[in-house]
């Protein structure tokens, strides 16, 4: 059974990235969405916690998709999980130039580990975490870019938007 990990902080989750696992999800018999703690990324709004309940709640109802999270290296956690693919999803050549980086890293450490790229919808390309965050510190809408689980703690933190 092919098992893959998607893998991401989510901070918080967006339409863009439930696009990419949806189509992600019809790839792979098994897909892992995995919230990474990352304690160099001292920037996140949402509490590792909170951002996994935020992805479980969004995640109910893909057949084969589950949440998890972890820390320290990707490829000892693919490891874990008896896993070899990393899904990754692409917004436009800059993300090409720093996933192609990290894919060749994770190939390194772990010679049997393969990355698999999908490019992200037209319709989510200027969507990132940064700019949802952002926006709803200065009350923008942001409920058309976002599930209803990242809006419910987005609102609870600026309750403005």
């Amino acid at each position: 059974m092919a098992r893959a990990v998607f893998p991401g902080s989510f901070d918080p989750l967006h339409n863009g990235h439930l696009d990419a696992i949806r189509r992600a999800s019809r790839l792979f018999d098994q897909l892992t969405v995995a919230v990474v703690n990352n304690p160099l990324k001292r920037s996140n709004l949402f509490s590792l916690e909170e951002r996994l309940a935020i992805l479980e709640e969004a995640l109910v109802g893909l057949e084969g998709v589950e949440a998890d999270a972890f820390d320290g290296l990707l490829v000892e956690y693919l490891r874990r999980i008896d896993s070899r693919v990393i899904i990754k999803s692409l917004r436009g050549l800059s993300d090409l130039e720093t996933e192609a980086q990290m894919a060749h890293l994770n190939r390194h450490l772990s010679a049997e580990v393969e990355t698999t790229f999908i490019v992200t919808a037209p319709r989510w390309s200027y969507l990132s975490s940064t700019r949802v965050k952002e926006l709803a510190s200065f009350g923008a809408d942001v409920s058309g870019m976002v599930p209803e689980p990242s809006l419910r703690c987005l609102v609870g933190v600026f309750p403005e938007t």
